[in-house]
């Protein structure tokens, strides 16, 4: 039974535990995407989420929270060059993403001890992934209420309407345009 197992041990202690998440989230800051087993990248995941949270500039409105902020992550990280680099580069590349800041891919097993291998990157930083999908920016959440279908059906309307009404000034440029080439003629 695993009653009250919320994290997993690694097979380490909490000091060598702690001190190996800092170093594999730093590795992650850094170069956008690192390869592990999937047992850590899962407590990786669990490990920074929150940190990225914490870097985005809608919680760091003010100097206080931004500067508390950045206590709180650096505790966790012990890296002045990574905190800088969350609170800078990272923080504006995720700041309209609610959540889910890193991908865990699996790769397949290692030769050596055939251990469960697996990529974890950070969403955003991958240009083929991202490649095909336009970003959208989005002011709100949407509600259960919302009657979001509606509203664009009669956008549509109106923009179809206005397309509509240009039409004939269009073709009447257009006749100007063929009578002036005849009188050339």
């Amino acid at each position: 039974m695993r009653h009250g197992k919320k994290i997993n041990h690694l097979g380490r202690k909490t000091a060598h535990r702690k001190a190996m998440l800092a170093n594999m989230a730093c590795s992650l800051i850094e170069h956008k995407r690192i390869n592990t087993t999937v047992a850590k990248a899962k407590a990786l995941k669990q490990f920074i989420e929150p940190l990225i949270t914490k870097s985005k500039a809608e919680n760091n409105v003010s100097a206080e929270k931004g500067t508390h902020n950045r206590r709180i992550v650096f505790r966790n990280l012990r890296d002045k060059y990574a905190v800088t680099e969350l609170f800078s580069v990272v923080s504006e590349k995720i700041a309209d993403r609610p959540g889910g800041y890193t991908r865990i891919i699996k790769l397949g097993n290692r030769l050596g001890d055939n251990a469960d291998m697996a990529m974890i990157e950070l969403v955003d930083f991958n240009e083929l992934y991202n490649a095909g999908k336009q970003p959208k920016k989005k002011s709100t959440r949407r509600s259960r209420r919302s009657g979001g279908s509606e509203a664009e059906s009669v956008s549509e309307v109106k923009e179809t309407k206005v397309s509509e009404e240009s039409k004939p000034e269009a073709e009447a440029q257009t006749d100007n345009e063929v009578k002036a080439d005849d009188s050339k003629e």
